[in-house]
């Protein structure tokens, strides 16, 4: 483990992992096409539990070209894509000769070994990182199963092995412990954020501040209709500008009739709001959208930056791991992003990632532009009105709506420009707008704190888990007993024990060998 071999403790010795391992059985479940089998694949594991939780049952007809590996109980698979993922678990007694994908290193260890040992130590860092480092692909980084089994590994004795299990156990018990219920209360700070955009889109969480200044308020009706005003001088302000451009000169207004009207949302089913609220649609409230470029991007500077799904953050623009265009002529004919656009996601593998939005909250030193899964709407910039969108975006109400109207088609979830112009929004006026969103940015920032704190704590635990594997792959979580058997030993008997299977085996080979015709006893005449 690591470039460099540390100093043992008596008793101890460095191994291969592949000199502790037995060899695995290749299969094709294709040939028993009716026969029904679990298949375990990357996407079985859940990595922050590191177990099987989910996985998949095909026949034999139907079987995946990666399932190919015959697993035994007690057998480790160690996904060989993204080892700094994590995605290792152990084959519980369910998943016995049940199959795996090849995209899993399977470690074996012979009978002789603490398999649970072995199974701490692929989680430990000094393990993982040389192969990080041996990883190839850029999109699909991968290390071979070679790699996995050429790592060098500190094998105690076997008693040894067995006190280190236990102690590493009993802390990581408590540990997990403290680690469960940090998670519990992250997850109340996240119900507690949707109970507060719950009350702020429902008008409760103003509701003492609203009746204290009844009749000083402009309803948001007429804040509506001021919107649709503008929202048609931005459409007229652009239609002769276009003209101009091509040295055209309308003669009258009648041009004008050809703007087309916001469609209003459907309020049939939904909820009463406070009086002095109304109801508009996203259409309403922009006054252009549009897909966004094709172009290919990478991450060379040579064109201009495009934002993609990584980009958008927690309702935020965020400008790192930019890729740019590849030919930055066929940017021309569109508009970069302008203050206040709002950037929705449009497709996704992740039904949870569509509809996710960010506001641009800056003015940009150089065009940036964005790519085809997302969509752009130009929100109209009257006061706080695009911030209150971008703030309620996330509501319960609206993702709700947004994830019943997503589209499915092969493996990818899908919304329209066409269904989300009809996406209905809670207006307040003007002034109680200001007032909610300074209410949500005041709780919001407490429990920002308080999540932070959470995660450091998280990654203070990880820390600590990973020093006790250190401590314990080192020989000083458990004291050594001189009258153990070195693992020197265990290591000859493991080691004689290969051999004789192969001398087996060579047998075996030889004696199911047909005779040449010259080694035939042939009859004399």
């Amino acid at each position: 483990m690591g470039e460099e071999l540390y100093e043992l403790p008596k008793g101890w010795v460095w191994a291969k992992l592949e000199d502790i391992v037995e060899k695995i059985e290749n299969t094709n479940p294709s040939i028993n096409s009716e026969q029904e089998f679990i298949y375990l694949d990357i996407a079985s594991i859940d990595n922050s539990l590191q177990k099987i939780t989910q996985p998949k049952t095909y026949l034999g007809k139907n079987a995946p070209s990666r399932a190919r590996q015959l697993v035994k109980a007690g057998d480790i698979l160690f996904s060989t894509v993204r080892t700094y993922l994590k995605n290792i678990a152990v084959v519980s007694n369910i998943y016995h000769n049940q199959i795996a994908s090849t995209g899993f290193c399977i470690i074996r260890p012979y009978k002789e070994i603490s398999q649970t040992f072995i199974f701490l130590i692929t989680q430990n860092d000094n393990f993982l990182e040389p192969l990080n480092q041996l990883q190839r692909g850029s999109s699909y980084p991968a290390v071979r199963d070679s790699d996995v089994f050429a790592q060098n590994i500190p094998l105690p004795p076997l008693l040894e092995q067995h006190r280190i299990v236990t102690k590493i156990e009993e802390l990581f018990t408590q540990l997990d412990a403290g680690v469960e219920l940090l998670k519990k209360v992250k997850a109340k700070l996240k119900r507690y954020r949707q109970a507060v955009l719950k009350a702020a889109v429902e008008g409760n969480l103003t509701a003492y501040w609203r009746t204290a200044h009844q009749g000083e308020l402009e309803p948001a009706s007429v804040l509506l209709d001021r919107i649709l005003k503008q929202r048609r001088e931005k459409w007229e302000a652009e239609q002769l500008a276009k003209m101009q451009a091509q040295g055209k000169t309308p003669k009258d207004d009648s041009w004008k009739l050809k703007y087309k009207e916001p469609i209003a949302p459907d309020t049939s089913d939904l909820p009463e709001l406070p009086d002095g609220w109304c109801w508009a649609s996203l259409e309403e409230l922009s006054w252009d959208s549009r897909y966004g470029t094709s172009e290919k991007c990478d991450y060379n500077f040579l064109g201009s930056p495009v934002l993609r799904i990584p980009n958008i953050v927690d309702g935020s623009i965020v400008l790192n791991n930019l890729k740019y265009a590849a030919n930055n002529s066929k940017l021309d004919a569109i508009e970069p992003l302008a203050y206040n656009d709002l950037l929705i996601i449009r497709t996704n593998g992740s039904k949870e990632l569509i509809g996710r939005a960010a506001l641009v909250t800056q003015t940009y030193d150089k065009p940036y532009f964005f790519a085809s899964y997302l969509i752009r709407f130009r929100l109209i910039s009257i006061d706080n009105l695009p911030i209150w969108i971008n703030k309620i975006w996330n509501s319960f109400r609206i993702r709700t709506w947004i994830e019943t109207r997503a589209a499915t088609s092969a493996g990818q979830h899908n919304i329209s420009q066409t269904v989300l112009n009809k996406l209905p929004l809670e207006i307040p006026p003007l002034l109680e707008q200001k007032k909610i969103i300074e209410e949500i940015e005041r709780i919001f920032s407490v429990i920002d704190q308080l999540e932070k704190t959470i995660n450091a704590n998280l990654k203070r635990a990880e820390r600590l888990r990973q020093s006790i594997l250190k401590q314990a792959f080192t020989g000083q979580l458990v004291p050594q007993d001189p009258s153990d058997e070195p693992a020197e030993k265990l290591l000859e008997r493991i080691q004689a024990e290969k051999a004789k299977q192969v001398t087996t085996k060579t047998k075996k080979k030889t004696k199911s060998q047909p005779k040449s015709p010259t080694q035939l006893s042939l009859p004399l005449d």
